[in-house]
């Protein structure tokens, strides 16, 4: 009994390492694959999971099996959970995966696990911003990620040490109503330490389009508008205005 559950397991594992394998023939990785979803075990799904940390040779074969693994995920519905949640925590990749953790569980469940996420990738320094920036975009772009408890987990990444972090932060919570985010746009828009020309662009077109109340951050907002990339903004009335 207890070899056959040892022969069983190095069986799962090869098919693993066959369908993770990027020199692998693409018949051979389809193969593997398939044989993972028919398994279904929480060690197949996480292996089909890993497979979205794998780059193969060929672009348009590459992103056909990433596809397909999504979709194969979301097809197994919340049974997933547990590999795509192992997969989270433990890889850099996350964009595949956290589509599939859209699909498959109620809102609250998303944001438990998203709140894992943002627990282990806190605003500041990380040498790979990557897995915050992927968070970050699915948040963006998640219809579920339009309630009021989105700014405060939004907000802090609007002092993020990277540019990019704050910028995707921005457009996330360009999604949600001013009176939850306008006086964190203008307050990231006048931190005197901020000085990427870009990120203070965009949050001038956000003021704009959300109709920001500036009040008595006026005088600091007009200060903050320097350099070339914000030319052509100004305050006019009380308010932020464009060309």
């Amino acid at each position: 009994m207890v070899f056959g559950l040892f022969s069983k397991e190095k069986g799962l594992q090869r098919t693993i390492d066959k369908a993770l394998n990027k020199l692998s023939q693409q018949p051979d990785r389809w193969g593997a694959l398939e044989a993972l979803r028919k398994d279904g075990s929480d060690e197949a799904l996480y292996g089909l999971c890993r497979r979205f940390s794998v780059v193969s040779n060929k672009a348009s074969e590459d992103e056909a099996e990433k596809a397909w693994v999504e979709e194969s995920l979301i097809a197994k519905g919340e049974i997933a959970l547990p590999a795509v949640r192992r997969y989270l925590k433990n890889h850099a990749q996350l964009s595949y995966a956290l589509k599939v953790l859209g699909q498959i569980v109620s809102r609250d469940q998303v944001l438990e696990v998203i709140d894992e996420l943002f627990a282990a990738e806190p605003p500041g320094y990380t040498r790979d911003p990557e897995r915050k920036l992927d968070i970050l975009r699915f948040l963006g772009e998640w219809g579920g990620g339009a309630g009021d408890d989105m700014a405060p987990r939004l907000i802090p990444y609007l002092k993020d040490h990277a540019e990019d972090v704050r910028y995707f932060a921005a457009e996330a919570l360009s999604r949600l109503p001013t009176a939850l985010i306008g006086d964190a746009l203008i307050a990231a828009l006048t931190n005197p330490e901020e000085e990427a020309g870009r990120f203070k662009r965009r949050l001038c077109e956000l003021i704009i389009e959300k109709q920001a109340p500036l009040g008595d951050a006026a005088d600091r907002v007009k200060a903050a508008l320097v350099g070339p990339a914000l030319q052509g903004f100004s305050v006019k009335a009380g308010a932020l205005v464009g060309r």
